[in-house]
């Protein structure tokens, strides 16, 4: 019986060395202010810390609770934390090797403590983790209820030093934790052999073994999220790519062939990444034409100043892809080639064989700053199919050579001009209201799912002397691993965010509709009544018991779009009145509900009736009084609110139409408030709409009101064409309808491509002055492009033109006056468009009207005086918009 103990100790170390599991010889869970044993939601097990081995003495902390907390937030090892007013070192007798240490913050109130006081620094041996940080600070910024920051170190055999040091910065600063995790890991980093992405020839650039890191981002890309618990071994968290994918171009997601089964390699242990991880994938797509035209891309925000290692994991997983060159692409790490003549199959061996690749690349400058990943078509090979395709992801800072990971704390936003504790019932108590709203449930992916939930209602300030370029919407410092600790599917999270989001939204701005008044005027949302659908949700026709109709958008729990754009929508909408602005009535979100109540807007969207539709088409007039109206909105937004909005995602099905053929400008929720006076522009990761979207804001992330001149530029075209601002449907040069409508322009044939209704029914000198306004617009540079009360005078203008015309041919007909002058009266093909005796007559025509075009404070008379709250935001992802 004595070589019992030997067989057990042999059988375990086989067991760690089976390619299928990994046993972690050291694993401690300490839920740090307590005694005795709790299970967490994954159902393991952690120690309380009183007492505790780890810490031989206890006189410089405390033992406390958090005296209110979310019900969103999990009881371990959250609800109660260890507190530090001086130095306090946690010591780990461990094993040598690398070790994941996870630590877990949940920002409250804590014994005579305030939350906001809470600055300190964390170290692991020589390396800095955390300095001068504060929960309460990023988790206000980042809108999180608790944070997890998840570091890999490389440990002695003397064991790992945990140290917690208060911030001698800050006045009554103090240290707390409220929960510790130390799992060993495998060497998964030095036996690589990644590239440095610097602008040439990639060149190898490998990991020292001692050097710590940090996890970034952990993402199951075309997959949903998967817990701890769904990570054998290692218990890490991977989030759904999904809301980081740039824009509209998400590409299409998959799952494993039903005769294809993982298979890793000898040379591939199945901890590198689950078997979940490989078993779905994202690919572009199976258009070979739409393929070449786009990339297929990630945003993710990461601080700068840091090298940052990108793991890419690949496997192919769908027949026919079973050979060399039938797929082939190139991978981009922040507009540079990082690997040329991707080929899963060449790498891997053949179909269901994982494998992954690593490369480096480098940050530099202060602040944050986006990270682009890109995959587009390798088309120098000719592959079988112009495509590419991704399972998993992986980004980890790396160490600097101070032996420091810390970053910045994300800046919090200023208060805003009109009562917050009043919108948020805010006391000088921090748990008095819980003042983080949205549930989150564990790990990275929150950032993902959830975006931004808008705790002050107001704009984002930048730190002074940071510099403005590296600025971005996303978090100054990014928050790893919050993710799904505690869920299992990524519509868990967003459901339960909705669920606890309710508590902050302001019902002193605008109505709050019961779920039951809401199911009623829908008739439990009956599908008879469906206006359409979009990202956010669906919309339903409605009427109250008053007899008032309503368009009723519900939120759906897996939209890519949520919680953040539901409060953008409330705060703007409900602050700005403007008889071109659509009206918001009310909301609701009990239930977990997400939905939004506005005027009923009779005729739809301007889009319903350009192309695509049974509907009769437009007259022309009648598109020009539409597009005077949309512009008049948005010159309001530029100009006559009290700060600068800028609206983001101006298209045609973004304009809607009353029962009177009113114009209002819709859906606010990229809209983001426009530089100061100090500045020319708004640092911003880019967001819109894929035929919309500025070109010169994609190009440098520089947002301006001329962004939005240049999307409403397309929608001109696209009313006067009758035809999508995206066709890939057409040949290559006519795709895209700003550039082929721009060509045409400039090659003085735009005529040829208007909407063949429109042909002789509009006057040459309005069709001129239409095009050119429309023309400049979309020039590739801002700077060129009219401001938006410019744009609406032209309008006006051409619209006066029109009606002259009209006038004069009424005139003509009715043999009251007689074509004296041999001029046009209608771009017919019968007169001589060029003529100049037209612009005269035209202008002195004009010159009678009651209407003045020379006043450029337009909208004035439709505000009814109320200002915005000076705070709009954007979703992380604008997936479907």
């Amino acid at each position: 019986m004595k070589s019992l103990p030997f067989l057990i100790l042999f059988l375990a170390a086989i067991a760690a060395g089976d390619n299928s599991s990994y046993v972690p010889r050291d694993y401690i869970l300490l839920d740090c202010g307590s005694s005795g044993q709790n299970k967490d939601q994954d159902g393991r097990t952690w120690n309380g810390d009183t007492g505790s081995k780890y810490a031989p003495s206890w006189l410089n902390s405390v033992s406390s609770q958090a005296p209110n907390q979310d019900s969103s937030v999990p009881q371990c090892p959250y609800l109660t934390a260890r507190v530090f007013t001086s130095p306090f070192t946690y010591t780990f007798p461990l094993g040598a090797g690398r070790k994941y240490v996870r630590l877990y913050f949940y920002p409250s109130n804590y014994s005579n403590h305030e939350g906001a006081d809470a600055f300190f620094s964390v170290t692991a041996g020589p390396i800095t983790l955390l300095q001068n940080f504060s929960a309460y600070q990023t988790a206000a910024a980042l809108n999180m209820d608790y944070l997890i920051r998840e570091f890999s170190v490389n440990v002695s055999s003397a064991g790992l030093n945990l140290t917690f040091t208060p911030s001698k910065n800050y006045s009554n600063s103090y240290a707390f934790i409220n929960g510790i995790e130390i799992v060993s890991m495998p060497d998964m980093f030095s036996t690589g052999n990644p590239l440095l992405v610097s602008g040439g020839t990639p060149i190898p650039y490998p990991i020292p073994d001692d050097w710590a890191m940090e996890t970034v981002y952990r993402l199951n890309v075309g997959g949903q999220a998967i817990s701890p618990s769904g990570d054998s071994g290692l218990y890490r968290s991977w989030a759904d790519d999904s809301l980081y994918i740039y824009g509209a171009a998400f590409g299409v997601t998959y799952g494993a062939d039903p005769n294809v089964t993982i298979q890793y390699p000898t040379t591939l242990p199945e901890y590198i990444a689950p078997v979940d991880v490989y078993s779905t994938a994202r690919s572009m797509g199976p258009d070979p034409t739409v393929n070449r035209n786009y990339n297929l891309t990630w945003i993710l925000s990461v601080d700068n100043g840091f090298y940052y290692l990108v793991r890419f994991h690949f496997c192919e997983i769908q027949y026919p892809i079973t050979k060399v060159n039938q797929r082939v692409f190139d991978i981009y790490l922040n507009n540079q080639t990082a690997q040329e003549e991707a080929d899963v199959i060449a790498w891997s061996g053949g179909i269901g064989v994982p494998v992954y690749e690593d490369y480096v690349v480098l940050t530099s400058g202060s602040g944050t700053t986006d990270l682009w990943v890109a995959l587009h078509p390798d088309l120098k090979t000719k592959p079988e199919y112009f495509d590419a395709i991704l399972n998993g992801m992986e980004v980890f800072k790396l160490q600097d050579g101070k032996n420091n990971l810390a970053g910045p704390n994300p800046d919090l936003p200023p208060q805003p001009d009109f009562e917050p504790d009043k919108i948020f019932n805010k006391k000088s108590n921090f748990n008095s209201t819980p003042v983080i709203v949205g549930g989150v449930v564990g790990g990275a992916a929150a950032i993902i799912g959830l975006g931004f939930l808008l705790l002050f209602l107001c704009k984002r300030k930048k730190k002074k002397g940071k510099d403005a370029a590296g600025t971005s919407d996303g978090p100054s410092g990014w928050l790893p691993l919050s993710l799904y600790e505690n869920s299992h599917s990524a519509a868990s999270a967003k459901t339960n965010t909705t669920g606890s989001y309710a508590s902050s939204l302001p019902s002193n701005l605008c109505r709050h509709f019961s779920f039951a008044e809401i199911e009623a005027a829908t008739n439990k949302f009956d599908e008879a009544l469906l206006l359409g659908v979009g990202g956010f949700g669906k919309v339903y026709r409605g009427e109250f018991d008053d007899g008032t109709e309503v368009a009723i958008k519900r939120g759906n729990p897996m939209s890519e779009q949520g919680v953040h754009e539901f409060q953008t929508e409330i705060e703007m909408l409900s602050k700005l009145r403007h008889r071109h602005l659509v009206s918001l009535i009310g909301y609701c979100e009990e239930n977990r509900e997400m939905i939004l109540v506005y005027d009923y807007m009779a005729h739809g969207t301007l889009r319903e009736h350009l192309y695509k539709t049974q509907k009769p088409p437009l007259p022309w007039k009648q598109r020009l009084e539409i597009c005077i109206g949309a512009a008049r909105g948005l010159h309001y937004l530029h100009t006559g609110a009290k700060h600068t909005i800028i609206h983001r995602d101006v298209k045609t099905t973004n304009i809607l139409l009353d029962d009177k053929w009113v114009a209002k400008v819709s859906d606010f929720g990229l809209s983001k408030t426009g530089p100061t006076l100090d500045n020319t522009h708004v640092s911003t990761v880019v967001k819109g709409s894929f035929g919309y979207l500025d070109p010169e804001y994609f190009r440098r992330q520089q947002l301006t009101e001329k962004s939005d001149v240049y999307s409403f530029g397309v929608v001109l075209f696209e009313v006067i064409c009758a035809r999508p601002a995206l066709n890939q449907n057409l040949p290559k040069e006519q795709v895209s309808l700003a550039e082929w409508a721009l060509h045409c322009q400039k090659k003085g044939i735009l005529d040829q491509i208007i909407d063949p209704y429109l042909k002789g029914k509009i006057a040459p000198q309005c069709f001129k002055k239409f095009a050119e306004t429309a023309e400049k617009c979309v020039s590739d540079h801002g700077i060129d492009r009219p401001a938006t009360g410019d744009v609406l005078w032209n309008l006006e203008f051409a619209l006066q033109l029109q009606v002259s015309a009209e006038e004069v041919g009424d005139l003509m007909a009715d043999g009251i006056i007689s074509d004296v002058d041999g001029g046009p009266v209608m771009m017919d093909g019968k007169k001589d468009v060029d003529d100049p005796s037209m612009e005269s007559r035209t202008t002195t025509v004009t010159s009678t009207s009651t209407m003045s075009m020379g006043d450029r404070s337009i909208i004035s008379e439709d505000s009814e005086g109320l200002t915005p709250s000076a705070v709009f935001s954007q979703i992380m992802n604008p997936k479907g918009r």
